[in-house]
């Protein structure tokens, strides 16, 4: 094999490299009382943190939190829906206590709304049945 074959092969492996780590999305959201519908004084606080790659259409996620007024009943990811909008919930968390880790594989349309910063990350307590922090997962800069 020549060299610029070698050279031309590893070019190759690198642009395809880079394409496929490019592809992959981060999103993050930070939940706060004030953010919910209708809005509350809440001093819990937390952070979404939402990784996608479109090639395999794999969401990951770490949700943290603390200061709720009680222990977590519920922790889902709701869509879609604007800043300041209700919607259903798209994927529910097995175990709401702080870090919640997981992933999920997403359909074409849950993508697009994802992307479309469509949907939020809201934990519920006993005191706030309908969620006591709420963060939109937008684009991470």
């Amino acid at each position: 094999m020549n060299i610029r074959a070698i050279l031309a092969g590893t070019l190759l492996s690198a642009a395809f490299a880079a394409g496929a780590f490019a592809a992959t999305s981060m999103y993050k959201a930070d939940l706060k009382g004030s953010r919910e519908v209708p809005a509350n004084d809440s001093k819990g606080t937390g952070a979404a943190e939402l990784t996608y790659d479109p090639a395999t259409k794999k969401l990951a996620w770490k949700i943290t939190y603390s200061g709720l007024s009680g222990p977590a009943t519920g922790a889902h990811i709701h869509g879609p829906a604007d800043p300041g909008k209700d919607a259903p919930v798209a994927i529910k968390f097995e175990n709401p206590a702080s870090p919640i880790v997981g992933s999920a594989t997403l359909t074409e349309a849950q993508a697009a709304d994802l992307q479309g910063g469509k949907w939020y990350v809201n934990v519920h307590t006993a005191q706030h049945k309908s969620g006591e922090i709420r963060g939109q997962a937008m684009p991470a800069k």
